[in-house]
């Protein structure tokens, strides 16, 4: 059981790693990735509030996708 654990824990931890580089990279292209329409900006005097709605939802749908395919029976 923990042997399972240990190896579900380390895929997690792989995807999430590999997914922060991804984003990274999409950062430095033009393609809006991180700025879609749906992501929440405040702007304020002194204050900046973001929330990615948006990419965060196509990320989910993205990793869903990713790990049915993966974990498929």
């Amino acid at each position: 059981m923990m042997d399972s654990m240990g190896k579900f824990l380390a895929l997690v931890g792989a995807v999430l790693f590999l997914m922060g580089i991804i984003l990274m990279l999409f950062e430095k292209l033009p393609l809006g990735f991180g700025k879609l329409p749906g992501d929440i900006i405040i702007k304020r005097d002194n204050f900046t509030f973001y929330f990615p709605l948006a990419t965060s939802l196509l990320l989910s749908l993205i990793l869903t996708l990713i790990l049915n395919l993966l974990f498929r029976k």
